[in-house]
This record gives C-alpha cells, structure tokens and sequence, in this order.
C-alpha cells in the first residue's frame, strides 16, 4: 500500500490527462461522433442507413490501415504522430461540413480511422515509453469516454438549438481543434520524466495464471472488435427508430459517459484478479450489454446496453494493452500494434455483416446476436490456458 501511495505521489498526471485528451480527439472524436450524428445525417437525408453502414466500415478500414502503418513505430517519433493525428482528425472532421457526396465521406471516415489507430498507438508508446508511466493507463483510456461524451452533449446541444449537420460538424472540429491544443505542450515535452518497474507493466499479479499468450490475446481482441462495434455504431440509430421521442444522442452521451470511471474500475479489478479473470469478466458483461436490446426494447433496456457497452468495452483496451507488454517479448512482431489492427478487422466487419444481415431480416436483432456471440467466445478464450 506504502508503495502504492509512493507511486501515485510520483506519477505524472499532467501527462496522463493530456494523453487522454490526445484520444478523445482521436478517438471520442474522431471515430464515435459519427455514432451520434449518424441518425441526424440520414433524417436530413444527407446519408442513407446503407451508406453509413459503409462509412463506418470505411473508418474501420482506414483504422486498421493506420495500425499497420505504425506496426514498428519508434518511441522518438511518438510525440509528432500525436500531434499529426490530432490534426489529421480535425481536418477530417471539418470536411464533413462542406455537404460531401457519399464517396467523400466515405474518404473521410476512412482517413479519420487512420488517424484513430495512429492517436491511439502513439500516445500508448509515448506515456508507457517515452514517459515511462504504465499506471496512467486508466486515465489515458478514460479520454475516449470523455470524448464520446463530449461530443454527444455538443450534438445534443447544437441540435436543439437548431444548428443542422454542417453546422454541427464545424463545431465538433473546433472542439477538437481546442483540446488538441490543451494537450499538446504536455505531450511536447519528449523525454523521460518517470520509471516504474516491471510491476507496473503488467497490471496483474505475475502469476502463469494471469497471463494471456500473445496470439490468444489477439484473437481475444478481433473478437472484442467485432463484438462491441455493433452497438457502437448503430445504438443512437436503434433508439431513434424504437422510441422516436427519445433523444438517441443522450443515450449515447450515456455510453460515454459509463466508459469514463470504468478504465479505474477494470484497472483495479485486473490488479486483484489477473488478467485471464478480468478480461472473461468484463467481456461476458459487453455481451450481456449487448444482446439486452434484443430482449427488450423500452428506454430502459437501450440505456443499460448503453452502460453496460460503454462501462466495459474501453475497459477491455485497459486490460488487454498492459497484459500485452508483459509477453511482448515473446514474439517477434509488435504486438500492440498487432492488437489495435485484430481490433480494427473486427470492427470492419461488424457493420458490414450488420448491413448483410439488416437487408434480410430489416432488423438488427440478428446483428446484435452476432456480436454478443463474438464476444461470448472471447471470453472463453479468454478463461482458456496457451503457450506464448
């Protein structure tokens, strides 16, 4: 506990939240506003349910691109593929404002995506590596809940004060353009300001049990992928179209919003418990929030998917990312980045077998089968025993 308290005195906070300010713009900004403008674009008919299905296939595409291109990213160039990625998401996030066709916004979900991968990947090297603060990981993560939050609440806004999609777009990039600046001395500062030991890495006791082997761990994470990004991308769609006098947008502020304190609670719970243990858990609970849809289809049960998706499936990047630093050694390849790419397959074929599906059945029950399924198996894998 002593050491604890030491650690927690020591540890670079500033860092932390500037790290996780670099991810709400690449990720809570720049892969899940679209969620929420989703059902708004295709009401001003700017987008059809179909071409959304494509755009956000697209996004995952360019998000696995972006993961590949950083597959042997070197620590030193971590500071300026941050800030390259923040403005790239900017960038992207304003083109949407000039009333694109179809084929541009498909183009810039897909370079959004990258740049996604890249905020992602980079600022993990730079505060693990670079700042040397494995502890952070629950603050650097809590950034893409309070990212989606943040922009839910800004679409809300913006739209019940009667601001249309362009509108709303150009102030999603401004937003982002602001917190982007807020991190960026922070982040600037390219050197190593702190040192944990091995511990530290790991998040877990050091026991054979609590160890996952790499390519389980993979493929535990291309099943997450394609398990939570079904409700990801489409729950604000679901509402609108379920309860028509519920504002979607809040309900997706709410899965923001359950992601944020859950990186400090599935931290903590991967400490107590081990990595193989935490990671069944919490993907048993996304797939409970998953398929609660399905079961039911009043307010209450979409809110509690939305909580239950939202308050695990960062969490899993919590768990998943510090349980593979402490067998990174035993292969060859980078395995971070190797994850974030699994990841990205995932969810590149979540929307597109969700379109496949919807055109049969004009529903998304099955979709959300799927994908409470995918993650079912995850968490067996998860509980299973393999070598490294």
């Amino acid at each position: 506990m002593e050491n604890a308290l030491v650690r927690a005195r020591g540890a670079p906070v500033l860092e932390s939240i500037a790290g996780a300010l670099i991810l709400a713009v690449g990720m809570g900004f720049g892969r899940f506003s679209f969620t929420g403008m989703y059902p708004l674009m295709v009401k001003e008919a700017a987008m059809t349910v179909s071409g959304g299905s494509l755009a956000a296939s697209a996004n995952y595409a360019g998000y696995l691109l972006g993961a590949l291109a950083v597959s042997r990213i070197d620590h030193r160039h971590a500071v300026r593929l941050c800030q390259f990625a923040t403005i790239g998401t900017v960038v992207c996030l304003a083109t949407l404002a000039l009333h694109p066709s179809i084929a541009l916004i498909i183009g810039a979900r897909f370079i959004a995506g990258a740049m996604s991968a890249l905020a992602l990947v980079a600022v993990s090297v730079w505060l693990f590596h670079v700042v040397g603060h494995h502890h952070g990981a629950p603050i650097l993560y809590s950034g893409v809940g309070t990212g989606i939050a943040i922009s839910a609440e800004l679409i809300a806004f913006g739209h019940a004060g009667g601001l249309w999609t362009a509108a709303l777009w150009l102030l999603l990039a401004a937003a982002s353009a602001i917190l982007s600046a807020i991190a960026w001395p922070a982040v600037a500062r390219n050197v190593r300001s702190y040192s944990e030991g091995d511990e530290g890495a790991g998040g877990a006791s050091s026991t054979n049990d609590a160890v996952i082997a790499p390519r389980a761990l993979i493929a535990i994470y291309g099943l997450a992928g394609l398990g939570y990004i079904v409700t990801a991308t489409y729950l604000p769609l679901l509402v609108r179209n379920a309860l028509p006098q519920v504002n979607p947008v809040h309900i997706w502020a709410a899965f923001g919003l359950a992601a944020v304190p859950s990186c400090f609670l599935w931290h903590w719970l991967h400490h107590r418990w081990g990595s193989r243990t935490t990671l069944a858990a919490n993907l048993a609970v996304q797939a409970a929030g998953v398929i609660l849809p399905v079961l039911d289809h009043s307010a209450f049960a979409f809110l509690g998917s939305a909580v239950l998706v939202g308050g695990t499936f960062v969490g899993t990047v919590t768990v998943v990312m510090p349980a593979a630093k402490r067998v990174a050694h035993a292969v060859k390849f980078n395995l971070m980045a190797t994850l974030t790419a699994a990841y990205g397959l995932g969810q590149i074929v979540g929307p597109l077998l969700s379109d496949r599906l919807v055109a049969h059945t004009h529903s998304f029950d099955q979709p959300l089968v799927v994908a409470a399924v995918a993650l079912f198996v995850a968490a067996a894998v998860s509980c299973g025993r393999g070598r490294a």
